[in-house]
């Protein structure tokens, strides 16, 4: 099909080397015809420029020192030339065909500007894990509702896109936050623009011993819980993310001591 939008997926990369190759794997395997892709690193030390200048010429690539994954994520933001813009780290995927169904979906609603699917959680090795916090995830993630949002983070960040109006609009991320700052954007645009919800596997966001997501899941529902209180003025809704965090880090505690257990 022609006339499909350009997509611009951004990758911020810090010495991910065990993993980044799979990630370009699955963005360029896509085979989707009007695509960017840009690889924003922080100077990496491992393996990942040697992965980097294998695929000099199906990406960009730039590798400097920065301010953090915010500032990665915002230096590609302003490289882009494409219509519709997200961003991938360095340890995560895309799922096949996900490109093809986001391009055809924005081209088919015009008026949509922010787009988000389902994600599948995956370990180290690609095999899918914790199917629960995935279903409890996308059970939420069908209610598209703004309330619901202010109590939980149901938007799963791989799996989200976006069009260049809305940085016009919003802005870009904050480099104040280290592990929610997708959360507050998500706040941000929520506050202008629907949520349209394609129920599509869209990627995979991988768990691992040196993830944010494996390693600082507390310090993710504390700085949520702070972005909340900035942007939500409802006292019960606070009192219920509070709530909310408190419940799912048990359940993150009871997952890994069942994991370690093994």
């Amino acid at each position: 099909m022609t006339g499909l939008p350009r997509i611009t997926v951004i990758t911020p990369s810090f010495n991910q080397g065990e993993f980044i190759e799979q990630t370009i794997r699955s963005v360029l395997d896509q085979g989707y015809p009007n695509l960017e892709y840009l690889v924003m690193d922080g100077g990496s030390t491992d393996c990942t420029l040697e992965v980097l200048e294998r695929y000099k010429g199906q990406l960009q690539y730039v590798s400097e020192p920065d301010r953090g994954q915010s500032h990665a994520i915002n230096k590609g933001l302003h490289m882009a030339s494409g219509e519709i813009l997200c961003y991938l780290n360095s340890d995560d995927l895309l799922a096949p065909g996900a490109l093809q169904k986001v391009g055809y979906f924005f081209w088919a609603h015009p008026q949509a500007h922010w787009l988000t699917g389902r994600c599948r959680m995956v370990d180290e090795n690609g095999n899918e894990v914790r199917r629960s916090i995935t279903l409890y995830k996308n059970l939420w993630l069908s209610t598209r509702s703004r309330l619901v949002l202010a109590i939980l983070n149901y938007i799963s960040q791989p799996a989200t896109f976006w069009t260049r109006q809305v940085v016009e609009q919003v802005g870009y991320f904050s480099e104040h936050w280290n592990y929610a700052m997708d959360y507050e954007y998500w706040l941000r645009i929520g506050k202008q623009y629907p949520l349209y919800v394609l129920n599509e596997d869209l990627a995979h966001f991988r768990v691992h011993s040196k993830s944010k997501g494996g390693t600082g899941a507390v310090r993710q529902f504390e700085e949520q819980l702070l972005i909340a209180r900035r942007y939500v003025q409802s006292p019960l809704l606070l009192s219920l993310h509070r709530m909310h965090n408190a419940l799912i880090l048990w359940v993150y505690h009871r997952l890994q001591a069942r994991t370690q257990a093994r």
